[in-house]
Order: structure tokens, then sequence, then C-alpha cells
């Protein structure tokens, strides 16, 4: 059994057409929120997600679109695309997403957007990664939110250890230490890297992995523009930042 794990899709129908092609259909597809926003295919990414994935927790920007909650925190850029999703977005579409709960919980991994408990909290550094341990058994937690592929680890004498995976990779869970896997973006990467991520997780293997992939950026970027969305949304996703 392998779970293949989604987060931020954001609108990129481009970027997940390509992912789903990395997924084989035996596979448990999983998606960690944020499938709005940003990208100019909000319906298009949701109606794909939902026949496919087993499972789905809400991010912040798609409660965004169904409520304006924490638009007061984003920038201009996107405010004005929470906006456009809003008046795009089909009442099908509205409703599941309203549907999702802000956490999943398998026998051995917790699910959640951001963190534990504090869903839309950012792990950034150590000090919130010990916190969001903190707040949660789960010897193993999934999370999107920061648009970072990488990885925090707790080892048994607490101490909290990071690394990034930029360019892909694996990770092998040890015994006796807890991790939280953030599997990056797949709708828009943050970590200096364009290619979009996602995550493989092999349970009997006790593996995980980073799968780093290209995609059509110019095509997104010009739906970006046809849609008369920022125009910043689109030039971001050349530098991955």
């Amino acid at each position: 059994m392998r779970y293949a794990i989604l987060s931020d899709i954001h609108g990129n129908i481009e970027s997940l057409d390509r992912a789903l092609e990395r997924v084989a259909p035996e596979d448990r597809l999983l998606c960690l929120g944020d499938i709005v926003g940003y990208g100019p295919n909000p319906n298009e990414c949701v109606e794909l997600i939902r026949t496919r994935a087993e499972g789905a927790v809400l991010g912040n920007h798609d409660l965004a679109a169904l409520e304006n909650f924490g638009v007061e925190y984003f920038n201009d850029a996107a405010r004005a695309a929470i906006a456009w999703t809003q008046s795009v977005l089909s009442d099908e579409n509205r409703a599941w997403l309203n549907g999702l709960s802000y956490e999943l919980r398998f026998p051995d991994f917790l699910m959640v957007h951001g963190a534990p408990v504090e869903y839309f909290e950012y792990i950034l550094d150590k000090r919130t990664a010990a916190s969001a341990f903190a707040r949660t058994d789960a010897p193993l937690v999934f999370i999107g939110h920061t648009h970072i592929a990488e990885y925090w680890v707790q080892e048994p004498d607490g101490t909290i250890g990071h690394k990034h995976m930029q360019q892909g990779g694996e990770l092998v869970l040890e015994e006796g230490k807890r991790y939280i896997v953030d599997v990056g973006s797949v709708g828009q990467p943050r970590d200096l890297n364009p290619a979009a991520s996602f995550a493989l997780y092999e349970p009997q293997k006790r593996r995980v992995e980073w799968v780093r992939y290209e995609y059509p950026i110019d095509a997104v970027q010009q739906k970006i523009h046809d849609a008369h969305l920022p125009e910043y949304l689109a030039m971001r996703l050349e530098t991955g930042r």
C-alpha cells in the first residue's frame, strides 16, 4: 500500500495533472488542502480531487473562498485571487469544500493543513515544530501550508532536527522518533525550486519520498493573464518563491 499526498494545489490544473500522472491507480490519494486560491482553475482542481482523493482536509485559502476567513491577513495578490475565485467557484464545489474537516487521523499518521490543533499555523522553525509536536500524540504528521518541501524530526530526548528536500529525496522513518513531513506544494512551490512537489508514503517500508517534477508553467501564466489575476502570481511560478 502506498499513499500519494498532495497539498497547496491552488487552482493549478496543469501541475495537478502532471502530479497525477505520477500516481499509480492503486495508490491512495490524499490532499492536505488549499485546492483553490492564487491559480486560474479552481473548479477543475476541486473536481479532480473530489473524484480521485480518498480524503482531504480544509486549507486556509479554501476557507477564505467560502467565507472570507483570514483575508485581512492576505497580501493584495492573495486577496484579489480569493475574490476572483469566489466569483467563479461553482455551488457544488463550494458545498464540497465546506464539508471538509480540519484534520484526518489514520492509524499511523495525522493529516492537517498547517499544524496540529492550530490548523493554519506555519511551522517554519524548531520552536514552532516543537510546539506542534507537543499538541499531538501522532508519531507522523503530514502538512503543507508553507509550500516548502522539508521535514522535522523529534528525537527521543526531545531534540528537534530539520532537513530541506528542495531537490526531492527520501526519508526512512526510524523507530522511537516522531516526524512532521511537509510535502511541499503542487501549485506554487516556495523553496527556490519552481519544480512542483508532493510526497509518496509507504507505511510497510516506513518510507517517505518527495517527488519533484516539471510542468508547463508558461501555460499557467497565460491563464493567469487571461483571468486578469495579479501579475505577481504568474511571475513567482518561475522562481519558486
